[in-house]
């Protein structure tokens, strides 16, 4: 081989290695190891950073893809078959739901060859067999009266189309007792969509989760999906109007609040970061540096 097809060879071949390099990149949404990159949703959170402090393994980090564009960035539990938490970024809203699109599912919690893009559930319910041992599947909600699919990234707290339509995997729901549902959850949701639609001036983020209980829904004798006990959000937004009246402005740059999932005494709590974290630090398998986000929404100056 002479040294310039020896060179050439060369050449060829780190070609080769930064192409397969960059389409490993491409493919690795869906579930990942990490969210340490655009396409990994890392760009959903404050700082690139994600919530703190979980003890568990077992949780599975999901980069929520549709169409193959990452939209927002999941923890899912496989055995409980709910998210821990769904964190996003808010867009500026006018509040409309967008409920005419098909409940889809995460192909890559069942298989890891399977599609990286969630994907609306198959017509035959004998096919929601193959992946129904990884999260939830319609059937678990068809017969639950009570219960509402109650999304962590809401719809409408999105603006794009597609951003809506990815709100509606059930890898971002959980069920929430009706009342709670209907009644404090979605009033506090609007209550939020107007604070940061009028008073944020950047970007916002947003992550909402849950806390764990002994209820569960149950199917064919079979504990099917958990329940919350609590609901919990909180946004974080560094550019925000400084001449707001005094009753907004000291909720920024950050806020939070709990509610109760359950028909009574369920209002929505608003209070500082910290006095969220420390109810959730009784409440959740987390260690004592949980933080929700990266040094507590203060933005480095």
């Amino acid at each position: 081989m002479t040294p310039t097809s020896a060179n050439r060879a060369v050449s060829l071949a780190a070609i080769i290695i930064v192409l397969t390099s960059v389409v490993l990149q491409g493919v690795q949404a869906g579930v990942v190891s990490d969210f340490n990159h655009a396409e990994r949703c890392k760009d959903s959170l404050y700082m690139g950073t994600p919530p703190r402090g979980y003890l568990s393994n077992a949780f599975k980090k999901i980069c929520q893809r549709y169409e193959d564009k990452p939209r927002y960035a999941t923890v899912y539990d496989p055995r409980r078959h709910i998210p821990i938490y769904s964190a996003y970024t808010f867009k500026k809203s006018d509040g409309e739901k967008k409920v005419d699109f098909p409940w889809m599912f995460e192909p890559q919690l069942a298989s890891e060859k399977s599609s990286s893009n969630m994907e609306p559930f198959p017509q035959s319910t004998s096919m929601h067999m193959n992946f129904e041992d990884t999260q939830a599947v319609l059937e678990d909600y068809a017969d639950v009266v009570q219960y509402e699919r109650g999304q962590l990234n809401p719809d409408e707290h999105q603006a794009d189309p597609m951003d809506k339509v990815s709100t509606y995997s059930l890898t971002n729901v959980v069920p929430q007792i009706r009342e709670f549902n209907l009644g404090p959850w979605a009033e506090h949701q609007d209550i939020i969509r107007k604070r940061l639609n009028n008073y944020c001036r950047g970007k916002a983020f947003v992550v909402t989760g849950v806390t764990t209980s002994g209820h569960t829904i149950r199917r064919s004798n079979m504990d099917r999906v958990a329940v919350p006990e609590y609901m919990w959000s909180a946004y974080c937004c560094t550019e925000f109007d400084q001449n707001a009246p005094y009753f907004v402005r000291y909720k920024f740059p950050v806020f939070g609040a709990y509610g109760l999932n359950d028909r009574v005494n369920n209002q929505m709590v608003e209070v500082p970061l910290k006095n969220l974290e420390k109810f959730l630090k009784g409440r959740m398998e987390v260690d004592k540096n949980f933080q929700i986000f990266y040094n507590d929404c203060v933005p480095d100056n």
